[in-house]
């Protein structure tokens, strides 16, 4: 016994000497979640928009969220921010620096789900597009459009030459990657050139050949290979259906809302801790592998970054709220859980 006790301490040991995110590791997928070095893992995740937020916040941030008993965060990138004008670029500046955003997570052990859209909706101005790419010739947008799907693969082309020091074989925290936003919400009213536009999502992200799982979140008809993911208030009543038609496929919730956004002229809303919880505990009961928080952070819509008529404050009645401070006892009572 004392023999295998040793071999057993020797053993962990060994593993704990590994740092995930930190040093090199490989990332799939089974019915069982998203697979760490071939393990399947429980992800908590939550939304934080480094757009909506000072960098001098971000470390804080994310050491409150591991604190809080997350392991991932989430993300969406944001075109018109990184891409004012055509050909000229910005990852680097106040905001815009989602290198530095990857790192702060690396630093802090924590996983990144990064959802490059390009379209992300986000009650963000014009869904995260930039104002120069309606003028493109010819460009429709989301749909089977040439001149809209040269220009969205080529941003996503540069995202990932951006972002590549952070994928898993570089111990970075990148674990997954999301093309599109909810198109499953749009693709009946284009008709066959919906059905065509998603379908080419699907093999566009399978030829940038990245080491990690792709997701399309709120797709009914996914394309082959890409994970489709649930968003909502509650979605265990749909696991069973999801197993029916997606066997190969784990169960992901991108988008639980603990609240929802604010307009101008509406009351703030807010939603139980309780009920955030029992949604939680029914998803994970019901065999789903993976959840997140929209939003975990809200932050600020600074400038005139807020949709039509969305507020400032994009608070979301969220965990930490507009300025990073814990928002109790909904923060402490999701720990808990």
């Amino acid at each position: 016994m004392a023999v295998v006790l040793a071999a057993l301490a020797a053993s962990v040991a060994c593993t704990s000497q590994k740092q995930v995110p930190g040093a090199p590791y490989t990332v799939g997928y089974s019915t069982r979640g998203l697979e760490i070095d071939g393990q399947p893992r429980m992800l908590m995740t939550g939304a934080i928009h480094y757009p909506r937020s000072a960098p001098a916040m971000w470390d804080s941030l994310m050491k409150k969220a591991k604190k809080g008993g997350l392991n991932t965060i989430d993300t969406y990138v944001f075109w018109n921010m990184h891409e004012p004008v055509k050909g000229h670029y910005d990852f680097a500046t106040d905001r815009a620096n989602l290198p530095l955003f990857l790192e702060t997570a690396r630093r802090n052990g924590l996983f990144v789900m990064l959802r490059i859209g390009p379209y992300v909706c986000a009650e963000w101005n014009y869904g995260g597009f930039p104002q120069w790419l309606r003028h493109e010739p010819d460009v429709v947008f989301r749909t089977y459009s040439y001149s809209f799907m040269r220009e969205m693969k080529r941003f996503i082309g540069k995202v990932l030459d951006v972002v590549d020091p952070f994928m898993p074989e570089y111990g970075g925290p990148i674990v997954a990657l999301q093309i599109e936003n909810e198109y499953g919400n749009m693709q009946s009213f284009f008709g066959r050139d919906g059905d065509r536009y998603a379908e080419w999502c699907g093999r566009t992200a399978q030829g940038f050949n990245t080491s990690v799982p792709w997701v399309m979140c709120a797709q009914d008809r996914p394309p082959a290979s890409i994970i489709p993911t649930d968003n909502g208030f509650y979605c265990d009543q749909n696991l069973a259906q999801f197993r029916q038609k997606y066997p190969q496929f784990p169960a992901m919730w991108t988008e639980l809302w603990p609240a929802w956004f604010q307009r101008w002229g509406e009351a703030a809303p807010h939603r139980l801790s309780e009920d955030i919880a029992y949604a939680v505990a029914k998803w994970f009961a019901n065999g789903g592998t993976y959840v997140a928080y929209y939003m975990y952070h809200g932050g600020t819509n600074f400038g005139r970054t807020a949709g039509p008529f969305i507020l400032t404050s994009y608070d979301y009645d969220g965990f930490l709220d507009e300025y990073g401070l814990e928002n109790w006892p909904k923060y402490l009572h999701l720990r808990d859980l």
